[in-house]
């Protein structure tokens, strides 16, 4: 029986990609955190206060109807590091289990009940979904993940861990800085161009470099064997739309963040 959400609920923007998962993102709404965190932050790595990231997270967790020790959030550092969360991952201790989602940027599991997320303020969420072996991974890529193919790595993971095809899987870009809003220096571009991104197609040249990191994710997921119609775009600003998203390129990096994540039911 579905849970009725309440407006004090946390809100949150729903994929729908199969009746047997929970697919959603995070908005700013719902929570209790206050100023530049407000009102729903679950990150704990951004200096908000603890005892409303816990009141946050408790309420989504009651949401989402799963244990609050079934919220998985890996600490990120824009590296290429991804975590199979498998059932034995709840038989560790809390630190084993702190010290195995350090220094992580991509999470993958096939448990039920288990909510993998990863956190955003411009940069780019992706969720990936296996229909077929009922698997799913969540993915953060920043520039340098996005340079460094973190999508790319993440499916190969699933593919290796679940037997996923690639043509079978369905995948999400959700809301991320727009290639509007992406102004970066010259060692950007040309970290992308050396990177063999097809620079016509992804970079633009205003007074600086523009570069549209989601167009760049997708086509990651592209060349790896995942069919354009699977590929979801949301298309959604989040430094145009601050009301709603968190961003740090507007709101400093003192603010808080998005959860892009997937229950497996």
């Amino acid at each position: 029986m579905k849970r009725t959400v309440k407006k004090s609920d946390p809100q949150l923007t729903y994929y729908d990609l199969s009746e047997r998962v929970t697919a959603f993102s995070s908005t700013r709404h719902g929570g209790v955190s206050e100023g530049s965190y407000g009102t729903f932050n679950v990150n704990g790595y951004c200096g908000d206060e603890p005892d409303h990231i816990a009141q946050n997270r408790k309420a989504l967790c009651k949401l989402l109807q799963i244990k609050t020790d079934r919220l998985i959030m890996p600490h990120q550092v824009h590296g290429t590091g991804i975590t199979q969360i498998s059932k034995t991952f709840f038989l560790l201790s809390e630190d084993i289990r702190r010290s195995a989602t350090e220094g992580i940027d991509a999470l993958i599991t096939n448990v039920p009940g288990v909510c993998i997320g990863v956190s955003t303020a411009d940069c780019i969420p992706i969720i990936i979904y296996d229909p077929e072996h009922h698997a799913a991974g969540v993915v953060h890529s920043g520039w340098r993940g996005t340079v460094a193919n973190i999508a790319e790595a993440a499916v190969a993971s699933m593919v290796r861990s679940y037997h996923s095809k690639p043509e079978s899987l369905l995948a999400v870009i959700g809301p991320s800085i727009s290639c509007r809003n992406f102004e970066v220096g010259d060692e950007v571009y040309d970290a992308f161009a050396s990177a063999g991104y097809p620079m016509d197609a992804i970079g633009v040249r205003e007074e600086k470099w523009h570069i549209d990191l989601p167009k760049c994710c997708r086509l990651q997921l592209e060349a790896v064997g995942i069919p354009s119609a699977n590929i979801r775009m949301t298309d959604i600003c989040t430094y145009d739309h601050t009301d709603d998203y968190f961003s740090a390129r507007k709101l400093g990096i003192a603010s808080g963040r998005i959860l892009t994540g997937i229950v497996l039911r």
